[in-house]
Order: structure tokens, then C-alpha cells, then sequence
């Protein structure tokens, strides 16, 4: 979406359909004014946190610099909890994150806003010999929840065979595979497995960081990378990872589930899938914090998110808030330019309107 479009949006908003899609309250703001250009200074601005979103920063900061040669954008790959942590410590401009601020989080740290970039999936990943890539094994919330909580311990077990009919599965064990860091990923995959199988997961065991079930063979690993490497390297590993890797799961030749939703269908997340996930929820409040988690219909891809810039609105000058302000305006407008690249796709233009809002609150 160009600037001029996204000015369009935010003009319209007020009276188009996609007010219907926002609460009342954040529509009746009106439009508020855009920040498109950074200050003239030179000036770094520093991104860490979700390893879900490193593939789309290190797109965005060369393209940003290459519009605006005065501000350079570093990035770190780290975790979502990390980067919230350094957003709140003031350690970083933009702590990037796959879960939205806690309860706990918006009390400590009350100038923090969680601004959705762009939307995402979770995939799931398995190592299941003699089952190629293109098998696409299909699981559900249930299945799942059994296996990490040790409860399903090889692959041909019935309950896995039952959803599988015709494909040939061993008797390999199962190494569930769980990042071992503070992890927005583990959120949307401890959500899913919770929303469709409570009496297995129940509600205690849904965070960044949960308290996994002891089995033999469990394993831990930090980042993105960790989980796509451990399961690459170990016989009947299955675990998540975001869909931003998916060239890298490719490559690894690791197997790709075809996720169970709400309707019973098992879907695979691409493009289709997840916009129809994302059509499934018609109501992010102002502060955008939601759960796109198991959403109604046939086509639906059950585990999506937005993506969350986490931001201090109470900025150290004048100058670093027009730089932000004018970065991540950039980001849900001519920055969808390279959300396709990683398998990303762009805010509902309702969204837009709201991040747009939550950036204009950022002042220094």
C-alpha cells in the first residue's frame, strides 16, 4: 500500500466499511496526520526481538536506507521476550515481537504500545523417516497437545495414523522440540494447542515461556534457527517456527504439517489460508492487542498474528520520534512491498488505520 493509498485509508475510514471492522470508538478519532519523512540528521535506529520477523527487518533496513540515506537501521535476532524486554529498558527504538504485551506488561511499562506491522503463521515442522517433504502430515491441536505432553510418543501411533490414511508411518519415537528462550512463538503455539484441546493444554500452559510437560527425548533450542536445525538433525523431531523460514525448512528437506482448524479441515499456510484466518477476526480494538488464533472456517489457517512493533511513545527528543514515527509508517505502507518475500502478509487496511493512530501517539 502506497502513502497516498494508506492517506486514503485513514481519510475514509470514518464512513467506509472497514469502520465496521474497528470499534467504534477508534473510528470516530478520525484520520490522523502521517509521518513520512525522517528528521534530516543522520541517525541509527536499533530493531531486536522476534527471530519470526529478522527476515523481514533485515529486508526492510537496506530499503529503508536506500530511500532515506540519513538513518541506518541495525537489527539483532533475538527472541520476543528479549525484544520486549529491551523496548521497556529502553535498550533498543523497536523491540519486534510475535506476542502483544502482557497485562502485566502494560501496567510496569505504561508508555509501551504494541503497533502490528504485518501478519504472520506458525508453522509446524516434523523429521519423520521414510515421510518426504511433500507428504504433509496431517495434525491437530489435539494430536499435538498429546505429543508434547508425552502422552503420543511414536509416529505410528493410532492416533496419528487415524488422521493419516495411506501413509505409511514408523515406529520412530517423537522428539518434541521447544524453543528453550522467551519465545512469542511458543505463545501462538501453546494458544492453538489450548483453544483446541483444553483438557490436554490447559490455560497455565499458554506463554512465552511455559512450564513443558517432562518426556524422554524433550528438547530446547534458541531462535528460529535452533528449532529449524534441531529438527533437521534429529530422527522424529517435531516442532514450530514461524513461516518467515519456510525457505529453510524447504531446504533442509523437513516436513511441513498440515494444520487442523476450527471447521476440521487441515490446511497448509500460504498466502489464501491466512487471509482467510485474518477475515475470520473483524474486530481489533484500538490497542491492537488480539489473538488471530483458530479462526472460523473452512480455509482458515489456525495459528496467524500480527507482528508487533514494541515502542515507547515517550521518546528522548523530538527527533528520534519523527524518526520512528517516519520508519514505521513506512513499514504498513511502501514496506508491504517486501512482506511477500518472507511469506508475510499485509495489515486489513481497518489495521492500518490503528497502528497509524498508535504511531501518532509517539512524541518526544
Amino acid at each position: 500500500m502506497t502513502a497516498p493509498v494508506l492517506a486514503a485509508v485513514l481519510g475514509l475510514a470514518g464512513c467506509t466499511a472497514g469502520a465496521a471492522t474497528t470499534p467504534a470508538s477508534s473510528a470516530a478519532s478520525g484520520p490522523v496526520p502521517l509521518a513520512t519523512t525522517p528528521a534530516s540528521a543522520a541517525q541509527k535506529l536499533s530493531e531486536t526481538g522476534s527471530s519470526v520477523m529478522a527476515p523481514l527487518f533485515a529486508l526492510w533496513g537496506p530499503a529503508y536506507h536506500a530511500k532515506f540515506s540519513q538513518v541506518n537501521i541495525s537489527t539483532a535476532s533475538s527472541s520476543s521476550g528479549a525484544g520486549i524486554s529491551a523496548a521497556a529498558a529502553g535498550t533498543t527504538d523497536i523491540g519486534a515481537s510475535d506476542a502483544y504485551l502482557s497485562p502485566a506488561d502494560v501496567t510496569k511499562y505504561a508508555s509501551l504500545v504494541n503497533i502490528p506491522l504485518a501478519v504472520a503463521a506458525l508453522m509446524v515442522i516434523c523429521h519423520v523417516p521414510g515421510a518426504g517433504p511433500s507428504t504433509h502430515l496431517k495434525l491437530n491441536g489435539t494430536v499435538l497437545a498429546r505429543i508434547f505432553a508425552g502422552q503420543v510418543t511414536t509416529w505410528n501411533d493410532p492416533a496419528i495414523k487415524n488422521l493419516n490414511p495411506g501413509v505409511t508411518l514408523p515406529g520412530t519415537a517423537i522428539v518434541p522440540v521447544h524453543r528453550a528462550d522467551t519465545s512469542g512463538s511458543t505463545f501462538l503455539f501453546t494458544s492453538y494447542l489450548n483453544a483446541q484441546d483444553p483438557a490436554d493444554w490447559n490455560s497455565s500452559l499458554i506463554g512465552t515461556t511455559v512450564a513443558w510437560p517432562r518426556q524422554p527425548g524433550q528438547a530446547g533450542a534458541t531462535g528460529s534457527s535452533g528449532i529449524i536445525g534441531a529438527v533437521r538433525d534429529t530422527p522424529g523431531a517435531i516442532g514450530y517456527v514461524g513461516v518467515s523460514y519456510l525457505s529453510a525448512v524447504t531446504k533442509d528437506g523437513e516436513g511441513e504439517v498440515a494444520l487442523g482448524n476450527a471447521a476440521g479441515t487441515y490446511v497448509l499456510p500460504t498466502a489464501s489460508s491466512v487471509q482467510a484466518g485474518l477475515a475470520s477476526f473483524t474486530n481489533t480494538p484500538a490497542n491492537e492487542t488480539i489473538s488471530l488464533i483458530n479462526g472460523s472456517g473452512a480455509g482458515v489457517y489456525p495459528i496467524i498474528n500480527y507482528e508487533y512493533a514494541i515502542v515507547s511513545t515517550a521518546q528522548a527528543s523530538p527527533a528520534r520520534a519523527q524518526d520512528l514515527r517516519a520508519f514505521l509508517t513506512w513499514a504498513i505502507s511502501t514496506g508491504t512491498a517486501q512482506l511477500a518475500q518472507v511469506n508475510f502478509e499485509p495489515l486489513p487496511a481497518s489495521v492500518v488505520m490503528l497502528s497509524q493512530a498508535q504511531i501518532a501517539e509517539i512524541k518526544g
